[in-house]
């Protein structure tokens, strides 16, 4: 039988809740300990330049195993 990582990283899916992605832990035996955030950039053509645009976010839980 194969053991389960102690810590394990969530992603925030893109159609899911942040409330989702917290029962999906706590369904694989897991409770956060760490939330970062990271800003989704895009770029776009402003004035004959190239500017990155934020669109979005990326929301990524660590897990520790219960």
């Amino acid at each position: 039988m194969t053991s389960k990582p102690s810590k394990k990283k969530f992603i925030v899916e893109e159609n899911e809740t942040i409330d989702d992605c917290l029962q999906r832990m706590s369904d694989e035996g897991y409770f956060p300990v760490r939330r970062t955030e990271q800003p989704i950039f895009k770029e776009e053509m402003k004035e004959n330049m190239v500017e990155n645009v934020p669109c979005g976010r990326k929301i990524v839980f660590e897990g520790k195993l219960v």
